[in-house]
Order: C-alpha cells, then sequence, then structure tokens
C-alpha cells in the first residue's frame, strides 16, 4: 500500500519528509503551505542582518551536501536559495499547494484516516506530517497603550520593508538572537535607537568566514573535504558545546569566553555591568554576534534596561520617561511552546491535541502522540537544540516515520501507547535534571508553568540511536 500522506509545512522538515517520500518511490503526498514561497521560517525571517549561528555546512541536509556556501554562517538569502533549490532537484512543486492554510484535522475512526481541512475544503489523507516548527508564530508583548502608536510597528519576523528607517527614531524592544542580528544594520543608518532589554544575554563571538572561489571549488571537487569539515563541525558541537549546557567541562570556559567577549568590545564598565547575565551560560539561548556589542557602544544607540510602562502616539514610556520614536520594531520572538496552535487537531475518541496539551506540549520521541494514530511531528517537543544543527535532529526523525510506514501497510492505523509515553516523560525528566535550561531564568524553551518543552537534554548521537527504528511494542496498532 502507497500510503496518502499529507504534509504541513514547507521549511526544512516538509521538504525533508516530502524528498525521502519521494526517494522511495512515494508520490501520493501534498505538501500544505500557508505561505506564498517554500521556506518556513527562511521565507519569513527577512529582518536586516538575518542569518543563521550554525555552520552553512551542518545546516544542510546530509543528502544534499551544499558546496557554493559563501559564508561560514549562512545568511537568510542563501538558506532560502539553498530550500528552493532542493524543492526544484527533487521536483516538489508540483505537490506543494502554496497560500493554504491548514485549520483543522480529524482523525475518523471508521476509515483509519484523517480528515485535513483547508479553506479549499476537505481531504483524506491515510497519515499526517506535520513539519510547522517552532518558530513560525510571531509573539507579540503584552504592554499597555500598544495599538495607541501614531508611528510604524511591526515583529522582526514580519519585517515592513516599506519602511525606510534612514534618519528615524527606532526603538527595538527586544535583544535575543533575532534583535543582536538586526541591530547593528539599524544603527548603521536610523538616526537613533533605542533597544530596550529586560534580562541580558550571553553573547559569544561569531568567528564567520568568507569561502572565497578556491574553497568552494574544493569544498565541490574534493567530495572528503566537505564531509570531513561538517564532521569536525558536528563533533566539536556534541564533544564542547553540549557539554557546557551539561554542567560538563566546558561550562566555565564558555563563561569565561563569553566575558571576555563582552569585556573585549564593551569598555564602558556601568554598560557592561548592565550586559552582564545573573544566570549559568545556556539557561536562556546564547546568542552568537560579533556585530551586536559595538553597535550598542555606538553614540546614536542606547540601551534602556528600565522596564516599559506603556506605549504612547510618540512612542515608548519607561519609568524614567518618554522615549519618542517613529519606528518600533518588536523583536520579542515566537510563541514556541504552541507547536501545532492555532490548527485543531482531533484524533480517537474525539480528543483535542490542544486539550491534551493544556499543561504542556509532549510526545514520544517528539514525534508521536497518543489517541492520534498516524499523526508524525517534526521539530516536536523536546527536539530543540541549543548547541547543534536542527537539520541533524529533522532526518532522524523523517527516517524514523519512513520505517513507521511499511507497519501501517502490514498492520493498518498506528498510535504509541499511553505507557511508552509515561516511560519516555520519566526519562526525559531524569535527562533535564542534569542541563542548565533549568536554572532560574525565563526562556522560550519553556512553557507559562516553567517546564522544559522545547529542548532535547542529551548528546545527538543518542536521538541519532534511539530513532534508528520504531519498536513495535511501544505502538497500538488497529486493521
Amino acid at each position: 500500500m502507497r500510503p496518502n500522506v499529507a504534509i504541513i509545512g514547507a521549511g526544512f522538515g516538509g521538504l525533508c519528509m516530502a524528498i525521502r517520500l519521494e526517494r522511495a518511490g512515494i508520490h501520493s503526498y501534498t505538501i500544505f503551505e500557508k505561505g506564498p514561497g517554500v521556506g518556513g521560517t527562511w521565507r519569513d525571517n527577512t529582518y536586516p542582518g538575518a542569518g543563521c549561528d550554525i555552520p552553512s555546512h551542518l545546516y544542510s541536509f546530509s543528502f544534499e551536501r551544499y558546496a557554493s556556501w559563501t559564508r561560514r554562517y549562512p545568511g537568510q538569502p542563501e538558506i532560502l536559495d539553498y530550500l528552493q533549490m532542493c524543492a526544484d532537484k527533487y521536483g516538489l512543486r508540483p505537490r506543494i499547494r502554496l497560500n493554504t492554510e491548514v485549520t483543522a484535522a480529524a482523525f475518523d475512526e471508521s476509515l483509519g484516516k484523517w480528515r485535513v481541512r483547508t479553506a479549499a475544503g476537505e481531504q483524506l489523507f491515510d497519515v499526517v506530517v506535520s513539519g510547522v516548527g517552532q518558530l513560525n508564530r510571531p509573539r507579540l508583548p503584552d504592554i499597555p497603550g500598544m495599538s495607541s502608536f501614531g508611528g510604524a510597528a511591526f515583529h522582526s519576523a514580519r519585517w515592513d520593508h516599506s519602511q525606510d528607517l534612514t534618519g528615524r527614531r527606532v526603538a527595538v524592544i527586544g535583544n535575543g538572537s533575532s534583535a543582536a542580528q538586526l541591530i547593528p544594520r539599524v544603527a548603521e543608518v536610523a538616526g537613533h535607537v533605542d533597544v530596550f532589554q529586560r534580562t541580558p544575554n550571553w553573547v559569544i563571538p561569531k568567528p564567520d568566514a568568507v569561502f572565497g572561489e578556491t574553497a568552494r571549488t574544493a569544498f565541490r571537487h574534493v567530495p572528503f573535504l566537505q564531509r570531513g569539515y561538517r564532521e569536525w563541525v558536528y563533533r566539536y558541537a556534541e564533544g564542547a558545546l553540549y557539554r557546557a549546557l551539561a554542567g560538563g567541562w566546558s561550562a566555565g570556559l564558555l563563561r569565561r569566553r563569553a566575558l571576555e567577549h563582552l569585556r573585549d568590545q564593551v569598555p564602558d564598565p556601568e554598560l557592561r555591568a548592565r550586559l552582564t547575565p545573573g544566570y549559568p551560560v545556556g539557561c536562556k539561548r546564547v546568542i552568537i554576534d560579533s556585530g551586536f556589542y559595538p553597535a550598542l557602544t555606538r553614540a546614536d544607540v542606547d540601551l534602556v534596561t528600565e522596564p516599559i510602562t506603556r506605549i504612547v502616539p510618540a512612542g515608548v514610556e519607561t519609568a524614567t520617561g518618554l522615549r519618542e520614536a517613529d519606528v518600533i520594531v518588536y523583536a520579542t520572538g515566537f510563541r514556541s511552546t504552541d507547536f501545532l496552535a492555532p490548527i485543531d487537531i482531533t484524533g480517537r475518541q474525539g480528543r483535542r491535541l490542544g486539550e491534551e496539551w493544556k499543561d504542556g506540549a509532549e510526545a514520544y520521541l517528539g514525534i508521536a502522540v497518543p489517541h492520534f494514530p498516524n499523526l508524525f511531528l517534526l521539530y516536536g517537543p523536546n527536539t530543540n537544540l541549543g548547541h547543534n544543527s536542527i537539520v541533524f535532529m529533522i532526518e532522524c526523525q523523517v527516517g524514523y516515520i519512513m520505517r513507521c510506514l511499511p507497519y501501517l501497510a502490514r498492520r493498518g492505523p498506528m498510535e504509541v501507547r499511553p505507557e511508552a509515553m509515561e516511560a519516555w516523560r520519566r526519562s526525559l525528566d531524569r535527562a533535564m535534571d542534569s542541563m542548565v535550561w533549568g536554572a532560574g531564568c525565563t526562556s522560550w524553551y519553556k512553557n507559562a508553568a516553567g517546564r522544559v518543552t522545547n529542548n532535547w537534554p542529551a548528546p545527538t548521537t543518542v536521538y541519532r540511536r534511539i530513532t534508528r527504528a520504531p519498536r513495535p511494542a511501544a505502538f497500538r496498532f488497529a486493521r
């Protein structure tokens, strides 16, 4: 039996799933993409300076190594070009339905199939694979008076390119990874920039480099060179960066590197004090950037650490007074713990996924959920990384799903057993105890109750091993 597969999202996850289906000779799939093109978050985030903090040769599919990266750390346009190239090379575009948002999916127990609903109507599928990711729905802050602002205001992930910032007063609310990338670019053209910081972040330098024509030619014609470089980057991330997050030997080294970077780039001791975090390095996402601190030392940039009281037509008010602004940029991240929201997912016996996850999203291996047969998640709960490439995790998940498909053909719809989910939950909790994310900071890794729902608490080699093949005993089948 060739399953009919619905794939939600045309980012890294959705495209990877479709490519693996194509390579297996399975062409009965549809990719539903709510936006106007492929690329997911790399299509949406077009703010100045947008890029990735994972080296380019690792931030790509292992089966589609790309020798033409021009930089060690790729920018948004180059990543988007790569994903568009993949869609073209593997012939995916005829099966992608752009500008088609999935609003609901319900499992029909009488048919053993999913009813997937969009504005265009309803279709039946054997399998639903969610590739919507964790960073796709912008989160706006809850600040009184936001609607009263008299100028232009937008989220960094919905950048308004019609706004010319030249000579204007710009307020940037937020100081995470996106803010660190866009602030230096905005400061170059704006008349004045106010950066509103609630909590400082640990920042380490970004050792970026340009790959010239000679290097690209070598990567292209000497395959083992590219494989070796990719493997070296991967091993470094596993051996050093992961150990820092787990409180290992490199935690102190990473902290010293961040403090040295701060001291080297911020000579003013008062500003340096306001930029020094009071929590362990890694508790929040570590920013990898070499241009953020120099931008904050500019005479036309102010770091504002007083809490915002409200937004008024003329700008942003704090306890010390009004900061006038012509434009407000909300660099306030994403609703990362909502996962599949706002899609209405209904499983067996009328169970709604939103209700099942009211205390926090969870999934077996980050892939499957009890009572939701033949629903598989890519980049699901507890599969995000703070040290390595999420593309690696996605490939593990896609491989696992592909190895589930023969079971569907032989034994019917499969859903993970509650007892397997419970055992998985306990193992995650034990592993989380050794990680730095619970060390008293707020971050997008946690839900409102403080539970870490996003991150993977072990080496990626462990995840690769446990997703190598499904355990039939962990699932219930219904022909």
